[in-house]
Parts: C-alpha cells; sequence; structure tokens
C-alpha cells in the first residue's frame, strides 16, 4: 500500500503545481476584462469617431500621476494612434480630491461646450499648474487659476460666458454623470485606462496599451 500512497501523494502534488502555474499564468497579467465599455457620448474625444478601438482615460486635475501620464505616455499615444486615425481617445473627469476636482472638472465641460479644440489645450495646461508632488494637497484649482490657465492656453474662447458657467455651475450635471461613470467602471485610481472595455492594470505600461489596442485593430 505504501508505493500506492506515495503515487497519490505524488500525483496531488503535480496536480496541484499545474493547477497553481495555471492560476499564476492566468493572471500574470491584472488588466481586467469589463463587462462594458464606458460611454463616450458627449465625452471629450479626439480621433476617429468611427475607429474600431476606444480609449478612455479617467483623470482628475488634482492628480499629480495623471499630469506625469499625460506627459509621458499620452503623447506616444498621440503619436501612434490618434493621429493616425486607429483610436478615439475620450476623457472622463474623476472627483476624487473633492472642490478642486470638481471646479476643474465644471471649466473643463464648459470650454468643451464652447470650443472642442480649446478643451485639450486647457486640459493640458491645467495639469501642467500642479504643484510638484510633495505639494499636490495645497489648495490651487480656484476660479482665478482656471481663467489665467484658459486665456493663457485657449485665448479664442469666451471667457465671460466660462466664468459664468463656472460660477453658476452650468455643466454641473455632465460633471456629475462623469462621477456615476467612476462608480459604474469600479475606477478606484487615477489614471484609469479603458481600452475597448479592459481596463489596464499598470497605465504607465504604454507596450501593454500597444498590445491591446493592436489586438482591438485586428494586428
Amino acid at each position: 500500500m505504501k508505493p500506492l500512497i506515495l503515487i497519490t501523494v505524488a500525483i496531488f502534488i503535480l496536480v496541484s503545481a499545474i493547477v497553481v502555474l495555471d492560476h499564476s499564468q492566468n493572471n500574470k497579467s491584472g488588466d481586467v476584462a469589463l463587462a462594458s465599455h464606458p460611454p463616450i457620448e458627449n465625452q471629450p474625444t479626439l480621433g476617429d469617431l468611427d475607429a474600431p478601438v476606444s480609449v478612455v482615460e479617467f483623470g482628475d486635475y488634482k492628480c499629480p500621476a495623471c499630469r506625469e501620464w499625460n506627459e509621458s505616455i499620452f503623447p506616444l499615444l498621440k503619436k501612434d494612434f490618434i493621429d493616425t486615425g486607429k483610436i478615439r481617445f475620450s476623457y472622463i473627469n474623476v472627483l476624487f480630491h473633492g472642490d478642486e476636482s470638481f471646479l476643474g472638472s465644471l471649466a473643463g465641460e464648459a470650454i468643451w461646450k464652447q470650443d472642442q479644440e480649446a478643451f485639450w489645450a486647457f486640459n493640458k495646461a491645467l495639469y501642467q499648474e500642479q504643484p510638484p508632488r510633495q505639494s499636490h494637497d495645497d489648495f490651487w484649482i480656484t476660479v482665478e487659476k482656471i481663467m489665467e490657465v484658459a486665456q493663457n492656453s485657449a485665448p479664442n474662447i469666451d471667457l465671460a460666458l466660462l466664468e459664468e458657467d463656472i460660477i453658476n455651475m452650468t455643466y454641473q450635471d455632465a460633471v456629475l454623470l462623469d462621477d456615476q461613470l467612476v462608480d459604474q467602471f469600479k475606477v478606484n485610481q487615477t489614471p484609469s485606462i479603458i481600452i475597448n472595455g479592459t481596463m489596464v492594470e499598470n497605465p504607465f505600461d504604454y507596450d501593454k496599451i500597444k498590445e491591446l489596442i493592436e489586438g482591438g485593430l485586428g494586428n
């Protein structure tokens, strides 16, 4: 009976090892396949609206990592895939940092409604206004700062209308809709990047982003 027991134990260990190995391979990537892709109607969007791949950034103007992503990864994405018409890229506001995040989002929505091209210049410029990482919790997104950034980055928009829209919270519903999408898609970090319904584990892994995009393109 002893040899039989040893063989049984050996088989159990082998099967366990295979299961563990298979589990580790299946979870090698922490990318998460979601039940659906965020709707991008009425969201700021760049690129070919008929492109087969949709990339969505959930971002927060108070988030240092979002600034870093927009400075290091977004230019690559724009050059390789947006400017070439291979993807459509959308931005959804996240309000993790409270009132300042909300204020920046209100401004972004107001500018988008006035001038879609101006939105992207403003988006980039507002991120660039972030204080250093060690001071990122300092209060800095104010109506005055927004007006300054808008005047410098998007001089053709109606600044008086922008200020009025911010003070009156004209586009509050659009911002709150974004907040609902954050909950719906279980966004718990910024930036979060979703590509055709798959949330990327590491938004700074450009090789992985390219792999998911090219898979969506059928390459």
